[in-house]
């Protein structure tokens, strides 16, 4: 069980979610954000998520951008679109839905192509729909659509983007760091992820990893000052790591604690196997239970997975829910539309023995 006195239950979510030890260490330290040590490890942590990134890094640079995730993904819809562009939306899922809600509240015109939150989005539907609208002049998909666990595929639709030669926004924020990808290779312009996901750090910062030559191209666009994604950039390029507002120092240096992790575990390939194998024992544990899958096995992604609702019986979640906490769990609760249901997620520091002690907790449940 690897768990601690200071941890009372493990973080069975797509993030926040549970941290090592080490990780949580590294905050004990206080830092300033005009020091040049301070500098140098935002530098570092610029560079290693590039090179983390893409074989071709010297086309890419990183941005880090204070706030939840989703306030790197409003920097970046609110500062790539011109005033005169015009944004497809892909969405079959929440975070989907909630990219179209920040076109709106920009007053971006944006266009939408809607699927199903039990089926991926479709590649052939995203090309009849760019040839017909020519005016189209980005697209933005989420890569894994954390509604369900849902794994986008996001290559195919990248191939499609860059035949009609479009501007790619993905949200990988529940996948970069723990599925391996280049996103030179996925034709990938603007990519969008947060600390506190598959890299394992704790909440208080995202990124954007974007072709240098696009991002060189936004000054004055950004319709914020705070979400500037241009102006924050342009200050980190040009004070050798520096942010324009405070930031946040203690997250940063767990963050570095965390890359250093990664790269000791093997990098996302590791990863994505750990997180696989966490998976896929879950799954198979939970139907010999009589729990199963929202979506079909070829559409998971591996890092949480949504079960519906048991039906022989008077099933609460709230019940379930307070009894994993007591046995030192805690999942998500459902967010599909038409399916009553719950998620587990199998990313953090999360391994084998922690999914089978949980395993047989629900069990014990089930059979009470």
């Amino acid at each position: 069980m690897l768990q601690y006195p200071d941890n009372p239950y493990l973080l069975l979510t797509p993030g926040p979610l549970s941290t090592t030890k080490t990780v949580k260490a590294a905050m004990l330290r206080d830092w300033c954000t005009w020091d040049t040590d301070y500098n140098n490890l935002v530098k570092e942590i610029r560079s290693r998520i590039v090179n983390m990134a893409t074989q071709t890094s010297s086309e890419y640079t990183c941005t880090l951008m204070q706030g939840s995730g989703t306030f790197s993904v409003e920097s970046v819809i609110g500062s790539v679109i011109p005033n005169d562009g015009k944004l497809l939306i892909l969405i079959n899922g929440a975070y989907g839905e909630r990219m179209l809600q920040i076109a709106g509240y920009l007053q971006i015109e944006n266009s939408v192509l809607r699927f199903s939150e039990t089926e991926p989005v479709n590649a052939e539907l995203t090309e009849k729909t760019l040839a017909e609208n020519p005016d189209i002049t980005h697209v933005a998909v989420v890569h894994c659509e954390t509604t369900t666990g849902m794994l986008n595929p996001v290559s195919d639709i990248g191939e499609v983007v860059k035949k009609h030669q479009k501007i790619f926004i993905v949200d990988a924020m529940s996948s970069f760091g723990g599925f391996p990808f280049d996103i030179s290779a996925w034709n990938i312009d603007f990519l969008v992820s947060s600390a506190n996901k598959c890299i394992q750090g704790v909440p208080g910062f995202g990124f954007v990893v974007a072709r240098r030559v696009l991002m060189e191209k936004l000054k004055g666009r950004a319709r914020s000052l705070s979400l500037d994604l241009y102006d924050q950039w342009n200050t980190m390029e040009q004070g050798d790591g520096k942010w324009r507002f405070t930031s946040p120092t203690h997250v940063v240096r767990a963050f570095l604690q965390a890359l250093n992790e990664l790269d000791e575990e093997g990098g996302p390939v590791a990863r994505y196997q750990r997180y696989q194998a966490n998976q896929i024992l879950l799954v198979n544990g939970l139907r010999e239970l009589g729990l199963m899958p929202l979506l079909p096995d070829q559409f998971h992604s591996p890092f949480i997975t949504t079960f519906l609702f048991p039906g022989d019986y008077n099933f609460s979640f709230q019940e379930f829910y307070d009894a994993l906490k007591q046995k030192g769990f805690v999942i998500y609760p459902g967010k599909v539309t038409h399916y009553e249901c719950f998620r587990i997620g199998t990313i953090g520091d999360v391994h084998i023995p922690d999914i089978e002690r949980l395993i047989l907790t629900i069990k014990s449940f089930m059979t009470k």
